[in-house]
């Protein structure tokens, strides 16, 4: 074998290893650009079954917030207590009775994370102080651009973190209930919309 033979037989060799290692590297590559599974959460109803899937990265406080609560079975039992059509359905905090159940400490609030409150999306309900949001979210019936940070009237907006992925049918039979007043709280079935129970998926 002549010495540019050997010299072209070890460049060979030096580029399959190149290649191997190469292919290793973008494998490895491209675990490490794959998301993560997103988290998702199946609400069994007294109407059907919602499946939610939570964005962890857009809105990581708020969705380990509200992860815990399911984990704790907060939600099993509550209702949903408010329901406008054409604009949303609220649920998470209330027992059939509409007496209110006991909470962590509020969250800051994470609206300004680039979601909009468009249909089948849903987010934390709040008080006027924006801190404030606990157990209760809403999701939004239609879009509801208002409710987002940069067109609130107070500036801050309602935090989404996440999207009906399953059950949005289900949502619109929630939507079609009859409400009333019940002491003081208005737009609430007049037939408890039960949460069965609330498990992660």
């Amino acid at each position: 074998m002549t010495a540019t033979a050997t010299g072209a037989t070890t460049m060979v060799r030096q580029f399959a290893r190149f290649a191997a290692q190469l292919g290793v590297g973008l494998a490895i590559g491209a675990l490490a650009a794959s998301p993560a599974l997103a988290q998702k959460v199946r609400l069994a109803t007294s109407m059907g079954d919602i499946v939610l899937e939570l964005d962890k990265d857009k809105a990581p406080k708020t969705v380990d917030n509200f992860v815990q609560y399911v984990k704790a079975g907060h939600y099993d039992g509550t209702i949903f207590h408010r329901v406008i059509p054409d604009f949303m359905v609220q649920g998470g905090g209330m027992k059939p009775d509409m007496s209110e159940k006991p909470t962590r400490p509020p969250i800051p609030l994470e609206s300004r994370n680039g979601l909009s409150n468009v249909r089948g999306t849903v987010a934390m309900a709040r008080t006027m102080v924006p801190n404030s949001a606990t157990a209760q979210f809403f999701i939004n019936l239609k879009d509801n651009s208002f409710l987002d940070q940069p067109n609130a009237r107070d500036g801050e907006g309602y935090a989404v973190f996440g999207k009906v992925i399953d059950g949005m049918d289900t949502v619109d039979k929630i939507k079609a209930v009859p409400t009333g007043n019940k002491g003081p709280h208005q737009n609430v079935p007049v037939q408890p919309v039960l949460i069965k129970k609330a498990t992660l998926e």
